[in-house]
């Protein structure tokens, strides 16, 4: 039994799928606040990875847990040793954890505090696991999908910086394989697209995809914070714009883990453009 928290995200909707597909037993963990599509034969389970009580019934039985955590849970909840136990008390022996690669460059940053106790914990843990340190997501670009539909304007801070962002896809297919094949314990992938993409370079992505004009604006960071603080904690905001406008030299490398571990090359932006062109139009 494979146990994918964050089921209904746009890396956990994906890894359900890619489960049920190869035939293997699932049960998909939300909080229920979503509309739950589901493959046929995959079970459904309300549970909130900062209610143990909660998470523990969902867990049972399990043998393989796909971990994430998002919102206040970047920054608060239970000790992360306990929710392992939790797990591993539950049946669970196999952890795949979606960390963050600011875990390794921004190793003093207040928002990265929680990422780094679940790793260490993991480390100190009985429990086979891997560590996922995807950077920037392609699907970030979906906060772009109202303007670009109604006005054709791409607003973004940082124009002209780039990152090799990644397909959340691709970060699912890690975790699929690292879930179901022996060879991936105590092993940390650092998982990126296939080259750097500024956001003025995603906005003309879109506009190829979508075969209509889309004009770039650049935001301040004042801005750009104004409207992560909808979606995300302060921190978490504050070390996001950081790397957006500064990133580091090792932010900037592209990694070859989703190659070495797929057999394939990460999907690029423009792939992914093409594959979501129907959303912005």
């Amino acid at each position: 039994m494979f146990v994918v928290t964050g089921a209904t995200g746009n890396i956990g909707s994906t890894l359900v799928a890619l489960l049920a597909d190869a035939g293997e037993q699932v049960r998909a963990v939300s909080r229920g606040t979503r509309p739950v599509d589901l493959p046929a034969g995959v079970e459904h389970a309300v549970a909130d990875l900062g209610d143990l009580d909660s998470l523990a019934p969902a867990l049972h039985g399990a043998d393989a847990l796909f971990l994430l955590i998002t919102g206040e849970q970047l920054m608060t909840g239970p000790e992360p040793a306990l929710l392992l136990k939790t797990a591993a008390d539950a049946g669970v022996r196999r952890v795949v954890f979606v960390s963050s690669q600011g875990a390794v460059t921004r190793p003093h940053s207040d928002g990265y505090a929680r990422t780094i106790a679940f790793e260490r914990a993991l480390a100190e843990s009985d429990l086979e696991w891997t560590a996922l340190r995807p950077g920037a997501f392609f699907s970030n670009t979906y906060a772009w999908i109202e303007p670009v539909r109604t006005r054709r304007i791409v607003a973004a801070p940082f124009g002209d910086v780039g990152l090799p962002a990644v397909d959340p896809a691709d970060i699912a297919a890690v975790a699929a394989a690292a879930l179901r094949e022996n060879g991936h314990h105590a092993r940390a992938y650092t998982l990126t697209g296939p080259a750097v993409i500024t956001p003025r370079d995603q906005a003309a992505a879109l506009a190829e995809a979508t075969d209509t004009p889309i004009t770039f604006v650049e935001l301040t960071a004042e801005q750009a914070k104004e409207n992560m603080l909808r979606f995300m904690p302060e921190p978490v905001a504050d070390h996001t714009l950081t790397i957006l406008g500064s990133p580091t030299a090792h932010e900037q490398q592209v990694s070859t883990d989703i190659e070495n571990v797929l057999g394939r090359s990460a999907t690029s932006y423009a792939q992914w453009a093409q594959r979501h062109r129907a959303m912005y139009t």
